[in-house]
């Protein structure tokens, strides 16, 4: 059982990261008007969220510039157009997807708007996630590491991962629940394994939830209290296939005097149900439920989606067939 003032008391180590324009702009192929990007700024200052994720620092070799919006590539110009100096205490972040970017676009931290470099990687492509990790670092910025679709990874590869990062400058490991298939006993587990790593090389822990079973705030209230400390949310729960933990259930959890709840709901209000409004398409389904029940990767449940299809019961037989 855990002691209650782990969840209720003022935990000062505590960041918020808004995910939105990153995870959210896997939904809408990152086209967000600037007007967008710069009331989701301006909701992150007055809400006191810690950092805010503009996109990727994806390869212009790899993907058609042509084929998405700005932020799938998220360049300094860009971000200093949305943010000018940034003389605040809100930090900006980009995600470096390991084989999916190049080095060379991440330039120094004197010379740049980011704070922070959130490297993505797998289990099976660690060495990778190290030489980004440590490239990102000597141009002195903050760095964090996430190990993606863990619930699909033994527990002896996940460890010798986190030893071999434990090495590394890397700030911040975490816990990613890529396909919403975790329950919180398990993210319990996990939460205990990354901490003994955290613990032996002075590294906090974060956590990415999905919310395949509806299960993303739960499961990262359920960190909080286990003792992570970076706790990754999305307004209106807007990213990949079922999204993530809601930005605004986080920081009315939250009891830190730091975090106001009011303009995060202002923005959903505004912005986030325009979108819905629009056309653009997140969130809890049915499709998603499958997926997360099989501890499958959504992208099946996200062309169930585009299709519009209807047929769940002939889903749900396609989807355990390949099981």
């Amino acid at each position: 059982m855990k002691e209650i003032s782990n969840l209720i008391a003022y935990r000062p180590d505590v960041k918020v990261v808004d995910a939105t324009l990153r995870d959210g702009g896997l939904v809408n192929d990152f086209y967000f008007t600037d007007e967008f990007a710069k009331a989701l700024y301006l909701a992150n200052l007055r809400a006191g969220v810690d950092y805010m994720e503009f996109g990727y620092k994806a390869s212009k070799e790899m993907f058609d510039e042509d084929k998405f919006g700005k932020w799938k590539f998220s360049r300094d110009e860009d971000i200093r157009k949305i943010v000018g100096e940034n003389a605040t205490d809100l930090k900006i972040a980009v995600m470096a997807d390991v084989g999916r970017c190049e080095k060379s676009d991440i330039i120094d931290r004197a010379d740049s708007p980011i704070d922070l470099i959130r490297v993505a990687t797998y289990v099976n492509a660690i060495p990778g996630a190290v030489d980004l990790i440590e490239d990102a670092a000597r141009k002195g910025y903050e760095v964090s590491c996430n190990i993606m679709a863990i619930s699909h990874s033994l527990e002896g590869e996940l460890r010798a991962a986190l030893d071999i990062l434990g090495r590394t400058p890397v700030d911040v490991l975490y816990i990613v629940d890529s396909y919403g298939a975790m329950y919180p006993e398990q993210i319990a587990r996990f939460a205990d394994m990354y901490l003994e790593f955290a613990a032996k090389y002075g590294k906090k822990v974060g956590i990415h939830a999905h919310n395949n079973q509806q299960l993303a705030f739960a499961n990262t209230i359920e960190a909080v209290g286990d003792g992570v400390d970076w706790l990754d949310a999305t307004y209106a729960s807007m990213g990949r296939g079922a999204g993530n933990c809601a930005m605004e259930l986080l920081l009315g959890f939250l009891r830190n005097p730091k975090y106001n709840v009011y303009p995060a709901i202002q923005f959903v209000d505004k912005y986030m149900n325009q979108l819905r409004e629009e056309g653009v398409v997140w969130g809890y389904d049915l499709q998603y439920l499958m997926t997360g029940l099989l501890n499958q990767h959504p992208r099946a449940a996200i062309q169930f989606t585009k299709e519009k299809r209807s047929d769940y019961t002939e889903f749900y037989k396609e989807m355990v067939s390949q099981d």
